[in-house]
């Protein structure tokens, strides 16, 4: 078993890797708990044993149910087994379980303990660290988009069961390949040269350290959303038939032409960029067939990380990876272009 320390202070916890990981959850529940709410979907494997009464919620497949809808419908669950703020919600599940299940303890009682339980890689690697919860918004009139609506709420612990991943799909294997293939951007660590137990609990102690620094998001941690601009987008534009992690190999395939043509980088880091994606990752870093360049410049103008003046990308140097504002939207079409 490898611990991982998150440290936050008060809200500092720790994330547990490593096989059968899950016994380790009745050590991370708060004291005060007299029951759990679990929060998962139809078809998980993992079981959890709490040691304290729990009513199980099972929420719907698909990024259309990550919405306020589901919110609304936990939080009627909550009210029904009559859960307290001394209480706590458990996510058993991946990237879309923790981050609703994360919302919708938030949002109980203006916020409750939760614990996650990981089943998916992505989830291990990133999305069940941080605490960033969100869901979200269906567009209306063109206006909507990926995780707007949501909250920083550190959980109270994180158990990430490699068990788990014998259960999956290659797809979702790929999914969480294309967030590690981010940390190699941001640090250089040859994540693939590691045992699979060092190498996921590497990229959370990547994230960890992150977060640590920028809770929310005021600096430093917007590095993690290397390659998720263009990213959110073609999952809005191709409704999620292009799954994050894969939409996130793209992505960074992207940001390194858009980063050559914005004159950052050279021929060479651009290659690099295939090299490690397509060839040590083993994703797709091409564009999906049949998209309309000008409607992902506009879905990416709509993203959650832009700012005033143009938009915003996170992009490579010589100095590293770093925020980029003030993207002119001619640029950001040109280097779709670029990509063939």
């Amino acid at each position: 078993m490898i611990t991982v320390h998150v440290p936050l202070g008060d809200r500092s916890y720790d994330v547990f890797v490593g096989h059968g990981a899950r016994r380790e959850l009745a050590a991370l529940l708060p004291t005060t708990a007299k029951r759990a709410a679990i929060v998962t979907q139809a078809g998980i494997p993992v079981r959890v044993e709490l040691g304290i009464p729990s009513e199980t919620f099972v929420i719907g497949d698909g990024e259309h149910h990550k919405s306020l809808a589901t919110i609304e419908t936990l939080c009627r669950g909550f009210a029904g087994m009559g859960l307290t703020r001394n209480d706590v919600v458990i996510g058993v599940g991946g990237g879309m379980v923790t981050d609703v299940a994360g919302f919708a303890a938030s949002v109980w009682h203006r916020g409750i303990p939760v614990v996650h339980v990981s089943t998916t890689l992505l989830g291990m690697v990133d999305a069940a660290i941080g605490g960033k919860t969100g869901v979200n918004l269906e567009a209306v009139d063109g206006v909507g988009g990926k995780n707007l609506v949501g909250a920083y709420w550190q959980p109270s612990g994180v158990i990430c069961d490699l068990d788990a991943l014998s259960t999956l799909s290659s797809r979702e294997l790929r999914c969480g390949r294309g967030e590690m293939a981010k940390y190699h951007f941001l640090t250089g660590d040859d994540l693939l040269a590691m045992a699979e137990p060092e190498r996921i609990a590497r990229c959370v102690q990547i994230k960890a350290e992150v977060v640590a620094g920028d809770e929310r998001e005021g600096g430093r941690r917007a590095l993690l959303n290397y390659g998720h601009t263009l990213a959110h987008a073609l999952e809005i534009e191709t409704e999620y038939e292009i799954a994050h992690g894969e939409a996130v190999g793209v992505g960074l395939i992207y940001a390194a032409h858009l980063a050559r043509r914005l004159g950052r980088i050279g021929d060479a880091r651009v290659q690099q960029h295939y090299d490690v994606v397509e060839g040590a990752y083993e994703l797709d870093g091409s564009l999906p067939p049949g998209l309309h360049p000008q409607q992902l410049v506009r879905l990416m103008g709509l993203d959650k990380k832009v700012l005033d003046g143009g938009l915003t990308f996170v992009l490579d140097s010589d100095r590293g990876v770093e925020v980029v504002k003030g993207v002119s939207p001619e640029a950001a079409l040109a280097a779709l272009a670029d990509m063939g």
